[in-house]
């Protein structure tokens, strides 16, 4: 039995991460003087994006490469995926804190992130298949 010490290493990993996201945000409120919302400032505007869509896509990838890791999967594919999903993030909120609008980065990491999720997803749905419904 898989003790999900590869899923542990990845969600650690975006933990950092998240926190970063967060303390510019901090930072951000700070330096604007600003409590709730983001006070018109397109800098704090942005951070608060970034970090929203962290918070959206993470634990869903999360969760799928838990059950993938549990069910038996193949370490190495693991920490590709694991890996996959953590520079899609960082790819991401790099090309997101650089512009609201299209930058290589951001559409790199967004479509990283597609494809982990889907991968997740497939494999996931065909270890269920294939194991049969209980």
């Amino acid at each position: 039995m898989t003790n999900l010490t590869i899923t542990a290493l990845y969600a650690s990993l975006l933990a950092i991460i998240f926190i970063a996201l967060s303390v510019n945000i901090i930072r951000l409120r700070f330096k604007h003087k600003v409590g709730i919302g983001d006070g018109g400032e397109s800098t704090l505007r942005k951070a608060v994006r970034v970090h929203g869509n962290f918070s959206e896509y993470v634990p869903l990838a999360l969760i799928l490469l838990g059950c993938y890791e549990i069910g038996g999967a193949e370490p190495n594919w693991v920490h590709i995926l694991g890996g996959g999903i953590v520079l899609g993030r960082v790819l991401h909120a790099l090309g997101l804190s650089k512009s609201a609008g299209t930058t290589m980065p951001r559409f790199i990491g967004t479509m990283s992130t597609f494809i982990v999720l889907l991968t997740l997803a497939i494999v996931n749905i065909n270890a269920f298949l294939l194991v049969g419904n209980p």
